[in-house]
């Protein structure tokens, strides 16, 4: 995360306009801004001053100029140019931010660049401040793309249906579930059986049965995230501590062939003597000799 303190000038990028941007506008024409809808990283909010004219009920949120984040879900959000400016870690919190702000029906458009040239940091010509910019491939749907940029449709992962893996509940997850959050690699579900209140599983995208046989960058992903939902779950449930684990193999209790870390919120009074946490894995041996 140190990272994150050294990319400080990523909205000094918006720019002043007097006409709909080109993603607002293809969008706009598709019918594709249904119901309450949300620009995110709006910039200076001339689409959602453009698109209120023309009838969509819209707010904006940006962190710089219009900071007051939003309160509830969305039908439709769009995201436009954001992600371009962004850091790994900074893309991969945005992603979870809209994954939260978004309805479990809705969708989210993301606008990128395809017309970069230089990936990195850059002296801005105008405001002479080293501003950050790098190509971005997401693994969502793409509905659009030229010279200049690529739309994609991103839903939530339970809404979407595929053949492949289909008997792995967590590569066809219910629709019903409730997704806490959600990153291009990994999402997260409260537990079917929760062993506490707040129970939920970090889960790779990627079908794996073995956590140390995904990548580096699947591992830390799945950190990444737990660290996230660790936050949400303290805000919702107040727990006084946590579990971590996961099982690898059938004589370590797996269950579901495909891998998924728990997050166990713990409470005062849970058990009786709760000493020695994931020792009690075998039982005998969760005390101290």
């Amino acid at each position: 995360m140190e990272n994150l303190k050294l990319n400080l000038f990523s909205h000094l990028t918006a720019k002043e306009r007097e006409s709909l941007s080109f993603p607002a506008k293809l969008l706009f024409n598709k019918n594709l801004l249904n119901g309450e809808v949300l620009d995110f990283g709006c910039g200076f909010g001339k689409d959602v001053d453009l698109l209120k004219e023309k009838g969509i009920d819209i707010i904006g949120y940006d962190k710089h100029y219009f900071p007051n984040y939003p309160q509830k879900r969305f039908d439709t959000i769009i995201c436009f140019y954001v992600l371009n400016v962004l850091l790994p870690e900074e893309q991969a919190i945005v992603l979870m931010e809209l994954s939260q702000l978004i309805k479990p029906t809705g969708k989210v458009f993301f606008a990128v660049r395809r017309d970069l040239q230089f990936e990195g940091y850059r002296t801005h010509k105008f405001h002479q401040k080293k501003t950050y910019q790098c190509n971005v491939i997401l693994n969502s749907k793409s509905i659009f793309r030229n010279e200049s940029c690529e739309i994609y449709e991103y839903r939530h992962y339970n809404q979407l249906f595929t053949d492949i893996n289909s008997d792995c509940p967590f590569c066809s997850p219910d629709s019903e579930r409730e997704l806490i959050v959600e990153s291009a690699t990994a999402y997260a579900i409260y537990d079917k059986f929760p062993v506490n209140n707040g129970h939920a599983l970090i889960i790779p995208k990627k079908h794996c049965s073995d956590y140390f046989e995904l990548t580096f960058r699947e591992q830390s992903a799945c950190i990444f995230m737990l660290n996230q939902v660790k936050k949400l779950l303290e805000k919702r449930f107040n727990p006084d501590g946590f579990n971590v684990g996961f099982n690898v193999g059938v004589n370590a209790g797996q269950t579901v062939d495909h891998v998924h870390i728990h997050l166990i919120p713990r409470y005062e009074g849970d058990v009786e003597d709760p000493r020695g946490g994931i020792r009690a894995v075998i039982p005998n041996k969760q005390k101290y000799q």
